[in-house]
């Protein structure tokens, strides 16, 4: 497996490592009110600089949108949803294979989406080190998708953000009990 380990769990904002730990991708999100975009950044190798990979622009209410390449695609059409609850994303990778992120309550797992389900990425969390030893976030890649890298990464942030979306708190106001003329009432301040 190819492992690469995230300087943070901010997704938008983070540095992806290979193994000798030199800094590979390069994620950034200015803070915006309205219209955030993900830049992601490539190391161009032998020569320590970085060229923008491509771009995601984040949408709430619309779809949102990778740009590479000179292209631009909203993610509703390059990778849609699929299934009941939307937690799944299927793809066609650039060897014209279908492939599947499955974001599970706490991590993302590529496979290939045919009937045998290869696993060819997983995405795990870091941990503090209470139970088992410390370690930073990391995503484990197969070789079997080397050779399409570029799309493995941007998918994986894509679909990261998404997860962790799912999985904060909802914004909004937040359910109290109160007591009100002897009686408990549930109220939403």
């Amino acid at each position: 497996m190819i492992v690469f380990t995230l300087s943070t769990e901010f997704i938008r904002n983070t540095d992806i490592t290979n193994e000798r730990g030199q800094i590979i991708y390069r994620t950034y999100t200015p803070y915006r009110l309205i219209g955030r975009t993900t830049t992601i950044y490539k190391i161009r190798p032998n020569i320590s600089q970085f060229n923008v990979l491509g771009e995601i622009e984040w949408h709430k209410f619309a779809s949102s949108k990778f740009r590479s390449g000179g292209m631009e695609v909203e993610t509703k059409a390059f990778i849609p949803k699929r299934g009941l609850w939307g937690r799944t994303r299927v793809f066609i990778g650039p060897d014209r294979r279908p492939y599947r992120w499955d974001l599970k309550s706490r991590v993302v797992v590529l496979s290939r989406d045919d009937g045998f389900r290869m696993e060819v990425a997983r995405f795990h969390r870091a941990t503090l080190g209470i139970r088992g030893r410390k370690r930073k976030a990391m995503l484990e890649v197969s070789p079997e998708v080397a050779h399409m890298m570029d799309t493995v990464i941007m998918t994986f942030i894509y679909v990261e953000k998404l997860r962790r979306d799912k999985e904060e708190p909802r914004e909004g106001p937040q359910p109290r009990m109160k007591r009100s003329r002897g009686a408990w009432l549930l109220c939403f301040d």
